[in-house]
């Protein structure tokens, strides 16, 4: 009899678990494949599963999302407008390539990220140099300083960068940060008090304290940009922290890639940061567009043609990701992609064999070790399943590789926050610059073989070589790709 009630009992518990986890994945919107990997958390793990979808399946409340896509709306059509004026002049200087026209449109469609001509660009492959120019720049600084980045740590980088910065705001230049609360774990209050008493601000994305119920791990504000002056712009793939300087040894050399941008192309990423700064910041410090903010172009510094594109859970269109297909879909000869977590969709993974089986090269590398252990087994499922299409799979050996890169056919690149995974499409926010400029993509791709020569061509016999336990845990962590 007992044992007959405790069946009974644990029957309901099942059941009513299966009720509640339908309606929790059901309620919001979410694509087939997410909700099936949700089903799967929480009807497997019953209550710990509810627990996990607390701090990873929740989603960004409805209020913020409208904030957010009022900015955009009030930003983009005032930036537009004023680039669009200003580039009559010389338009006809650098004219649009035909192979870059339907990318351009695409962009321009989607995301409205206008064109921006005559841009000079710097690459950085290691942390010393991008954040000696950065620094640099600062220094320099008489107008303004704006910073967005996912990570900024409290360790002894970051320290020197909110040392400068409240130098810089006790000199009279306004200084105004956005971080990520969860990328930088926490707030780190007293570090940002010298700052705030100098006269600086700094704000947590989308949060104006320390809130319990808002913490997620998903939809996190994942740019890494920077403004100085309205000039001078910066984007790419470090974050502030001393592993980016290569100072642990669980990483090693820190392999990354971030550019300087001298030219019209700032003003995309100053428009991108004062729409992310007005959705975040209390009422009394929102920023209005000013001539500060937005200087008219007085010379063409170099010739690289750039869209800054941003995409992110406040829109559907998942903007980058359409790059990413688009310029896939493109390539005639080689697709050159690096990225520290290869976790595509169906539509990615397909674009990528239909080139494939067109005739284009495909390379892709990915680091050697895991930051994160369940994304990486379901990046090495991916990437055998990659090389079993056809394409060449470098394991880079030279440290950890967390450059987000990806060039097409030697002459269209594009480099930012975004990875080749589902979160970067879909869960968090992200920003790249879409570079046309061969000059610029030779470059990169000269970083790239000079990286494959600390790397090692994987072939399907080395996958077969693994553990049976191994295969199983790739294989495991795909089922989970969607909301990893």
């Amino acid at each position: 009899m007992l044992e007959n009630s405790v069946l009974i009992v644990l029957w309901l518990i099942l059941l009513g678990n299966t009720a509640v986890a339908i309606i929790a994945v059901f309620s919001q919107k979410r694509d087939i494949a997410t909700i099936w990997a949700w089903l799967l958390v929480l009807i497997l793990m019953p209550v710990v599963g509810f627990f996990i979808f607390f701090l990873v399946g929740s989603r960004i409340s409805n209020k913020k999302i409208f904030r957010l896509r009022t900015q955009e709306q009030r930003g983009l059509e005032q930036i537009a407008e004023n680039q669009r004026q200003q580039l009559e002049a010389i338009e006809q200087l650098l004219p649009i390539p035909d192979s870059a026209s339907e990318l351009v449109n695409l962009f321009l469609t989607s995301d409205d990220a206008v064109l921006t001509r005559g841009n000079e660009i710097n690459i950085y492959s290691n942390g010393k140099d991008k954040f000696a120019a950065l620094f640099d720049d600062i220094k320099k600084a008489t107008s303004h300083i704006h910073l967005e980045y996912f990570t900024i740590y409290d360790d002894e980088i970051g320290n020197q960068l909110v040392d400068l910065l409240t130098q810089k705001a006790g000199q009279g230049v306004e200084v105004r940060v956005i971080f990520d609360q969860y990328g930088s774990r926490g707030q780190h209050h007293d570090m940002y008090k010298r700052l705030r008493d100098a006269g600086g601000v700094a704000e947590p994305f989308l949060m104006r304290h320390f809130q319990l119920l808002t913490i997620r791990f998903n939809f996190r504000n994942h740019r890494k940009i920077a403004i100085i002056d309205g000039n001078v712009g910066y984007i790419g793939g470090f974050n502030v922290g001393d592993q980016y300087l290569s100072k642990f040894k669980k990483f090693g050399h820190w392999r990354d890639t971030h550019i300087r941008i001298h030219g019209d192309a700032v003003l995309s990423l100053q428009s991108r940061f004062l729409m992310d700064w007005n959705a975040t910041a209390p009422a009394q410090e929102l920023l209005t567009q000013t001539v500060d903010y937005f200087p008219e172009i007085t010379e063409l510094p170099g010739r690289a043609m750039v869209q800054i594109v941003s995409s992110g859970p406040d829109n559907d269109l998942k903007q980058i990701k359409q790059g990413f297909m688009r310029m896939f879909a493109s390539a005639r000869e080689e697709i050159t992609i690096e990225t520290p977590y290869f976790i595509p969709d169906a539509a990615i993974l397909e674009t990528l064999q239909m080139a494939i089986m067109s005739g284009v090269r495909v390379r892709l590398a990915i680091p050697n070790k895991p930051d994160h252990p369940l994304v990486y087994r379901a990046t090495q499922y991916y990437a055998r399943e990659l090389i079993e299409l056809g394409a060449e799979v470098y394991r880079y050996d030279g440290g950890f590789l967390h450059s987000k890169v990806v060039i097409i056919d030697h002459e269209i690149s594009t480099v930012g926050s975004a990875n080749m995974d589902i979160r970067s499409f879909a869960l968090n926010f992200e920003a790249n610059a879409f570079i046309y400029d061969p000059d610029i993509a030779v470059q990169l791709e000269n970083l790239f073989e000079n990286d494959m020569q600390h790397a090692t061509l994987l072939t399907i016999e080395d996958f077969e070589r693994q553990s049976f336990w191994m295969t199983c845990l790739q294989k495991f962590s795909r089922l989970f790709s969607p909301i990893l």
